[in-house]
């Protein structure tokens, strides 16, 4: 998770730059895009584990024991 933070901190200070920095504008818009879907990726691999995690859990509690 702390990924997720620093990708889209990275993200919202290309756009700021892009606000004051004409010349490079589509640059750095294409660079805060790349970080956001990076965040993504990072987050949705997150919660994948997660709930991969959980799943195998709940099948221990709901497998019947050998006798």
């Amino acid at each position: 998770m702390e990924n997720v933070r620093r990708y889209r901190a990275l993200a919202s200070l290309c756009r700021q730059q892009a606000a004051y920095r004409p010349l490079q504008n589509w640059q750095l818009l294409g660079q805060a895009e790349h970080f956001e879907y990076l965040a993504e990726v990072a987050l949705k691999a997150h919660f994948d584990a997660c709930n991969g995690q959980s799943d195998a859990v709940a099948a221990a509690w709901t497998t019947p024991a050998a006798a």
